[in-house]
C-alpha cells in the first residue's frame, strides 16, 4: 500500500520549513454554506495550514449570500496583499455560478489551480498552480518510483480538478495516456492494460478487482460514504492483483491538502519575487 498519510507529513514539514524561510505566508478559504463535507475539508486545511505556521483565515458565508456577494468578498482577498493563497471550497449553493466565482479568483492566489488561466497554463505544458490531488499523485508515483515514461497510464474520470489535469501530467512525464470515464465501453479491456490507473469517477468500487492488471499501479481518488464507512472507486481487493495501490483513506486525501499548501508556499514565494522585481 502506498502511504500517503506518510508522505503527506512529510509534504508538510517542507512546506513549515518554506514559510519559515519566507517568513509570512496567508491563506484564505471561503465556505459558502452549510455543507457537512465542506465544513470537514475546510477545517482540516485550515489546521494543516496553521500546522505549517501559515496564517489561516477562513471566512464562513451563509447559504443564501448572493453570487455578486460572493464575487466581492474575493475581489477583497485578490486585493489583500496578506493573503498569498485563495481557495473558494465548492460546491457552492445551487444559485451561485461556479465558473463566475472561479474566474473572479486571481490566477496567482488560485491555490486549486482551477482559473482557466492555470488549466490553460497546464495544457499548453507551462504549469504554474496545478490541482492539489494531481499533483499530490505524482509526488506519490515519484516517491514509489513507479515508472512513467513510455507507459500504458489510464485516467478514469473527466473532472476538471483531477482527472482532465491528471492527464496532463502524466502525459508530460511521457507517458501513454488513455482518458476514460463511468459511460466507457467495456471499461475493463482498458484498464487490464493500464501500467498506471487512476480512478476519479465518484462511483463506488466502479473499477473491480478483475478489472486490475496484475503488478499495476492503482491509485484510487473516490471517496465515497457509506453506512459501512468510506470507500474508493476502487474494491479493495485489486490490492491482490496491483503491485501497489493507495487506500481509502489515508491514500489520496492527506496529499490533496498537503500540496494545496505547498501550492500557497509556491504562491507566495512567486508573489515575492514579484515585489522585488517591481511587479506590484
Amino acid at each position: 500500500m502506498i502511504d500517503g498519510k506518510a508522505l503527506a507529513a512529510k509534504v508538510r514539514e517542507e512546506v513549515a520549513a518554506e514559510v519559515a524561510e519566507l517568513g509570512r505566508v496567508g491563506l484564505a478559504t471561503v465556505l459558502v454554506g452549510d455543507d457537512p463535507a465542506s465544513h470537514v475539508y475546510i477545517n482540516l486545511k485550515q489546521k494543516a495550514a496553521q500546522a505549517a505556521g501559515m496564517e489561516a483565515r477562513d471566512l464562513e458565508l451563509p447559504a443564501d449570500t448572493s453570487e455578486e456577494e460572493v464575487i466581492a468578498t474575493v475581489a477583497e482577498l485578490n486585493a489583500d496583499d496578506a493573503v498569498d493563497g485563495l481557495l473558494v471550497q465548492l460546491p457552492l449553493p445551487a444559485h451561485i455560478d461556479e465558473t463566475a466565482v472561479i474566474e473572479a479568483i486571481a490566477p496567482a492566489k488560485d491555490i486549486d489551480g482551477i482559473h482557466p488561466f492555470n488549466a490553460g497554463s497546464l495544457f499548453l505544458g507551462r504549469p504554474r498552480l496545478v490541482p492539489g490531488t494531481p499533483l499530490g499523485i505524482m509526488r506519490m508515483l515519484d516517491e514509489y518510483e513507479i515508472p512513467l515514461e513510455g507507459a500504458n497510464a489510464v485516467v478514469v474520470g473527466r473532472s476538471a480538478i483531477v482527472g482532465k489535469p491528471m492527464a496532463q501530467l502524466l502525459l508530460a512525464r511521457n507517458a501513454t495516456v488513455t482518458m476514460c470515464h463511468s459511460r466507457t465501453r467495456d471499461l475493463g479491456s482498458v484498464t487490464r492494460r493500464a501500467d498506471v490507473l487512476v480512478a476519479a469517477v465518484g462511483r463506488l468500487h466502479l473499477i473491480t478487482a478483475e478489472m486490475v492488471g496484475e503488478g499495476s499501479t492503482v491509485i484510487d481518488v473516490g471517496m465515497n460514504r457509506t453506512d459501512d464507512g468510506l470507500f474508493g472507486d476502487v474494491d479493495p481487493r485489486a490490492a491482490e492483483r496491483a503491485a501497489y495501490m493507495t487506500p481509502v483513506p489515508g491514500g489520496v486525501g492527506p496529499m490533496t491538502i498537503a500540496m494545496v499548501l505547498k501550492n500557497t508556499a509556491a504562491a507566495a514565494r512567486v508573489r515575492r519575487a514579484g515585489v522585488a522585481h517591481g511587479e506590484g
